[in-house]
């Protein structure tokens, strides 16, 4: 019997300042892999399934035929990233702010089984850090 290897995410995403994203993404807790990263590309670890490749716009069209969206205006994705606490939820965002992202675009979710906040990328990009304590979701 082999034992498949965990599933990977990549999430590759376009953006203006490749430096500046580097730094935003470090800044929320993200790791850069070197092996994966150069002048044209950052890759962010998340965990070790999730990585988020920060692509520039020109290499990001290697990739695509389609216009690069700007994801200010429109949206095609929205992130969202657990957390093992409301306190880390509030850290997060709190570190997106402090980065340069805009926090709580809409407001916070707290129910007695989840806590969900927001927050923006430099480029647009919408995160849901969330916690949820599945003992206490309501049942029926």
């Amino acid at each position: 019997m082999t034992t498949a290897s965990p599933k990977m995410l990549f999430v590759n995403l376009p953006v203006r300042d490749l430096p500046a994203a580097t730094a935003f993404y470090a800044a929320i807790g993200c790791e850069q892999n070197l092996q994966f990263s150069n002048e044209n590309a950052s890759a962010m670890a998340w965990s070790d399934t999730i990585s988020f490749m920060l692509l520039t716009h020109g290499f990001y069209a290697t990739f695509t035929t389609q216009p690069i969206s700007d994801a200010h205006k429109t949206s095609a994705a929205l992130f969202c990233l657990s957390r093992d606490s409301r306190e880390e939820v509030d850290a997060i965002v709190e570190a997106a702010i402090r980065a340069g992202g805009q926090g709580d675009i809409r407001a916070v979710q707290d129910l007695p089984f989840m806590y969900g906040r927001t927050f923006v990328d430099p480029d647009g990009n919408v995160f849901e850090p969330m916690w949820m304590d599945m003992s206490a979701m309501p049942t029926g």
